[in-house]
């Protein structure tokens, strides 16, 4: 098939350009929205009587013909045709002879690909969205399994006050609530119908917007045609919201490095999650985690690209617009694999709660607690913090465990401190008196537990008002 532009042409696209300039090898995955598209523009066309309805039902089940043919591998898809949308108007044409030409009326590539873009952006969003809720499913069913397993909580890597495991895996949970938020967010702005704005500046034909619209399950159609086919913000938004995504992967998986190291001993990876050495046979590497911790730089990078390819755009389409697919396909395949073998590879581990229990008993873990228990004597912080910083200095130079130490040695510092002094050193209670909202007592986690539990139950994709 000729170029579709080519009437003004007298010379044939060197070889080299079309090469350069087709994206077929990767938007031919759009292959299926594009058709959804098509078939929708058909039906309408034929409703406000630009088509026969006979030649409205051709082209439909044409176009249903073609996508069997592409899916099943048959189709004959050429470089030279630049994109997945022309070769399926050429496969059309075989289908359906001439009446293929029709098709295009009321129309431009520039709209046709916006909305294909959106059609599949929404079903992936979908995917996306349902891997994160199977993820957060599983760190919910972890720390429900963990709410009382005793833990050091850290700051800078060092210890510093005792948390249960459940409450630490929430805090991930959290995180990944949010990006479920955010994906709505994306969601609703992606949800909007640019077919029918032409190549810049719409069409004088008496085209049914709103029908297409509700055909192709959309919540709203753009309000400006020029805005329209150049609009690319849902997809730095998805990519943001994806890079946000793999930041909380990364720190999860890093944790998880850390933790599977002899030093700290927290937890095993399962066999099927890990990896060996080729030259040391003692040797199991958290390589699954070590990889995801890795993709984040890419989608980081592939919103890096998208930004860049946006920022001097003047209005309307410009062929740089073509660089947007590469970035987000590569953004959504990324987040997606791991986001599916990050799941398997939690739920998996075996949690060594008795190296977890060692590390939680550091008396030092109860400094905080030590201070607070002179705020309550009437000491003020401050100086609560002062006596308490001196304790350890003399507990570390003495090698002595403040647990243990004798009242009188403990009135060297404050005369405040009393018998009552050694029920600080109960990590269990410690934690358990954490009561706040947010905070890491066992009954708070549960209560957390089941309240995500009930809104990931209720989360859908939100759409845009009509």
């Amino acid at each position: 098939m000729a170029k579709l532009w080519g009437g003004r042409f007298e010379k044939e696209t060197d070889p080299l350009v079309d090469r350069f300039q087709a994206s077929l090898p990767f938007d031919r995955r759009l292959f299926r929205h594009d058709i959804r598209g098509s078939q929708a523009h058909a039906r309408m066309l034929a409703r406000v009587g630009l088509l026969t309805e006979e030649e409205a039902a051709a082209i439909v089940e044409g176009l249903a013909a073609v996508e069997e043919d592409i899916a099943a591998g048959r189709a004959d898809l050429r470089l030279e045709d630049e994109d997945i949308h022309t070769n399926i108007e050429r496969l059309l044409y075989a289908k359906v002879g001439p009446l293929a030409g029709k098709l295009h009326t009321g129309r431009s590539r520039n709209d046709q690909v916006a909305t294909a873009m959106r059609l599949y952006l929404k079903d992936e969003m979908a995917a996306v969205a349902g891997l994160l809720r199977a993820l957060i499913g599983t760190l919910l069913d972890l720390a429900e399994e963990h709410a009382d397993t005793l833990m050091p909580g850290y700051t800078h890597l060092q210890r510093a006050q005792p948390v249960t495991l459940g409450h630490h895996l929430l805090a991930y949970a959290s995180m990944f609530r949010r990006d479920l938020d955010r994906l709505a967010d994306c969601y609703r702005r992606t949800d909007v119908l640019p077919l029918g704005s032409g190549a810049l500046a719409g069409t004088a034909l008496p085209l049914d917007r709103e029908f297409v619209a509700r055909e192709l399950g959309f919540g709203a159609v753009s309000t400006n045609s020029l805005d329209a086919v150049t609009d690319r913000d849902f997809c730095v938004e998805f990519v943001a919201a994806a890079a946000l995504i793999m930041v909380h992967l990364s720190r999860l998986a890093e944790e998880i490095v850390l933790w599977s190291t002899a030093e700290f001993g927290f937890v095993e990876l399962d066999d099927a999650f890990a990896t060996g050495s080729s030259m040391m046979p003692q040797k199991k590497n958290p390589d699954v985690a070590e990889l995801i911790r890795a993709k984040t730089g890419r989608v980081c990078g592939d919103l890096q690209a998208l930004l860049t390819v946006l920022k001097g755009l003047p209005l309307a389409y410009n062929k740089d617009l073509q660089e947007d697919k590469e970035a987000l396909f590569d953004a959504l395949d990324t987040v997606k694999a791991c986001l599916a073998v990050c799941r398997p590879m939690l739920a998996t581990m075996k949690v060594r709660t008795a190296r977890l229990s060692a590390a939680a008993a550091d008396p030092w873990l109860l400094a905080t607690d030590l201070a607070d228990y002179l705020v309550r004597k009437g000491l003020p912080f401050r100086e609560a913090h002062r006596v308490v910083g001196e304790l350890v200095r003399f507990c570390l130079e003495q090698g002595r465990n403040p647990a243990g130490l004798p009242l009188e040695e403990y009135r060297r510092f404050s005369p405040l401190f009393d018998g009552d002094v050694y029920r600080v050193w109960d990590a269990r209670a410690c934690v358990a008196a954490r009561r706040l909202t947010g905070g890491p007592a066992p009954e708070r986690v549960r209560a957390e537990i089941v309240r995500l539990r009930a809104e990931l139950g209720e989360f859908t994709l939100a759409k845009s008002p009509r």
